[in-house]
């Protein structure tokens, strides 16, 4: 579990394999010492497990696999060596909840359709993104809600339809790979949970 605050950004070394399986090796500022074989670390999104760890200067290099659900599934599929990608470490019990309910399970790749700045201030300029949910996924994304993209916590603006917006500040866009994302590029999204179950109990009652 996690809470969609990125606590560093990871950079891609290399991707091995083909097909449905690929191994990915990324490295990371964080503490070898504090990663355990079989960890669960958020990787853009996706929620994956450190199969390998080898300190390195200043942090470590880490390495996950990632399978044919997740190729599917998220921008996994599309990363290339040099890449950056934003890191959370699993949540544990006891630890602040500064974002929302995330279980690194991605739903689909929202698409970008534009970014404008809309203020610029001491500190930087805060930036909005207009994006478009995947068919089926817009009913579960709410004006004030929350949403998780790229494995980030963030609080939903706008909705029209399967067209939904978000507002970045100075710092999220310092420090994540936000900073980075253009209209065309792909995002990982994650609903949140709780929307989600109360789709689902909807669903489930008997009609009247």
């Amino acid at each position: 579990m996690f809470t969609g605050l990125v606590s560093d950004i990871g950079t891609i070394v290399s991707i091995a394999g083909e097909g449905d399986l690929r191994r990915i090796t990324i490295r990371t500022s964080y503490d070898p010492a504090t990663i355990a074989l079989g960890a669960s670390i958020a990787c853009s999104g996706p929620c994956l497990t450190a199969v390998s760890v080898e300190p390195t200067g200043g942090g470590c290099v880490f390495a996950v696999d990632a399978a044919a659900e997740t190729l599917a599934r998220t921008t996994v599929g599309r990363w290339v060596a040099g890449a950056r990608i934003n890191l959370e470490r699993s949540l544990k019990i006891g630890d602040e909840l500064g974002g929302h309910l995330v279980t690194g399970h991605v739903d689909g790749v929202a698409e970008i359709l534009e970014r404008e700045s809309v203020t610029a201030g001491a500190w930087g300029p805060s930036d909005r993104f207009t994006l478009r949910a995947p068919a089926g996924l817009s009913r579960f994304i709410a004006e004030k809600g929350s949403v998780c993209l790229d494995g980030t916590s963030l609080t939903v603006n706008s909705v029209d339809g399967d067209v939904f917006s978000v507002l970045l500040i100075p710092h999220t866009l310092q420090v994540t790979t936000w900073g980075e994302r253009r209209a065309g590029d792909g995002l990982n999204l994650e609903v949140d949970l709780i929307a989600r179950y109360a789709a689902r109990l909807t669903e489930a009652q008997p009609s009247a």
